[in-house]
């Protein structure tokens, strides 16, 4: 059972409009400000917490709060909620209506994702890491994937924003580590010896790269019995172009620094990754290269079994948003619908990110 009711109010600012998922620790709801709009609430599950306690377990809302970029969800509030069991600590930040790149990356179902879309994707993730790892001391996420990369559209097009920092920490000052923690899959050789830095952060950069590219994981997940097992690591990563031709030499050469085995021959940092990002050129024709070739995993099992999508059910959400688009005062409401549906097909993304960008910008047509 959900702490948080739809259609409950909260502080008589927030109305649930309903759940949108949980994690171990907390509850994430879409909610409608009395003035601002749409917002994501996240609530924390331990009920009867000291505000000291409280405080810590809201140390994600304060990490974002001392960040400030497009590519970075913004934090808007935090404060406590009363229920019958005791106290809740919560915060409210952006709503991005179109979801986790896990999804939109699952989209393309038994194709690749075209290499240009998957570099500029890692290009703004890239670009909001790099404030976090610019700061004194640096701010390392320690658990960068694609369910925690959130995929949406504003007036200019495709916007990424890192999510989830509820693992971020800042490192050491003098050793620039923190301690390591995340998600097996993503983790560098040397985070088995506890230690994570923005080295690390790299990895699971490069690792997430490699998936949109692949459809594959550069190495094996590890479960719990394996954890003090890095043989893992001892073999060569096999080269993405095996998986995709259309990954070039220059393409390649910097999934592979990303995943290098000892940190010091990785990118420094995300500043210094985005750099050989953005200076990257594709290597074939723009129209061979902006099609998606033929996957070659298993309709995207590399994260585990993908949900079907009912295109159906997608296209009458987009007659929904139309129509809604054409009301007073519901444009924005319209475009968060068409949000969603975008992110889950590429041919409805090729037939109305225009219409969205347009929205996104107070202009119904």
């Amino acid at each position: 059972m959900t702490l948080l009711g739809e259609g409950q109010k909260i502080r008589e600012t927030y109305q649930v409009e309903r759940f949108l998922g949980e994690g171990a620790f907390a509850e994430v709801y879409r909610v409608r400000h009395r003035f601002l709009g749409r917002q994501a609430l996240k609530v924390f599950k331990a009920p009867g917490m000291t505000l000291a306690e409280i405080e810590e377990m809201l140390g994600e809302a304060i990490v974002l709060s001392s960040i400030a970029h497009p590519n970075i969800i913004r934090v808007f509030e935090a404060n406590v909620v009363e229920r019958p069991a005791g106290t809740y600590g919560y915060f409210t930040m952006e709503c991005v209506p179109g979801g986790s790149l896990d999804k939109y990356w699952r989209s393309y179902r038994g194709r690749l994702m075209p290499v240009e879309e998957a570099v500029e994707i890692m290009k703004q993730v890239c670009a909001g890491l790099a404030v976090a790892h610019a700061e004194d001391p640096p701010i390392v996420h320690r658990d960068i994937k694609p369910q925690n990369i959130l995929v949406g559209y504003d007036a200019v097009g495709m916007r990424v924003r890192v999510s989830d920092f509820g693992l971020a920490k800042r490192v050491n000052p003098l050793t620039l580590l923190a301690s390591s923690r995340g998600t097996l899959s993503f983790k560098p050789p040397e985070s088995f010896e506890n230690m994570d830095s923005r080295a690390a952060d790299v990895w699971a950069i490069g690792t997430t790269l490699y998936l949109l590219l692949t459809d594959a994981l550069p190495y094996p997940s590890l479960d719990e019995r394996n954890l003090s097992d890095a043989s893992r690591f001892l073999r060569p990563v096999r080269p993405p172009s095996l998986y995709n031709i259309r990954v070039d030499p220059a393409l390649e050469a910097i999934v592979t620094r990303c995943l290098a085995r000892e940190p010091g021959a990785r990118y420094a940092d995300a500043s210094e990754l985005l750099g050989d990002l953005s200076r990257w050129c594709p290597g074939v024709s723009g129209a061979e290269s902006s099609s998606a070739g033929t996957s070659s995993g298993s309709a995207k099992s590399a994260l585990g079994t993908p949900s079907p999508v009912d295109k159906e059910a997608a296209l009458a959400t987009v007659r929904e948003a139309i129509r809604l688009s054409k009301e007073p005062g519901k444009l924005m409401m319209a475009a968060d619908l068409l949000e969603e549906c975008l992110t889950k097909h590429p041919d409805l993304r090729e037939k109305y990110e225009q219409q969205l960008r347009l929205w996104r910008r107070g202009i119904s047509m």
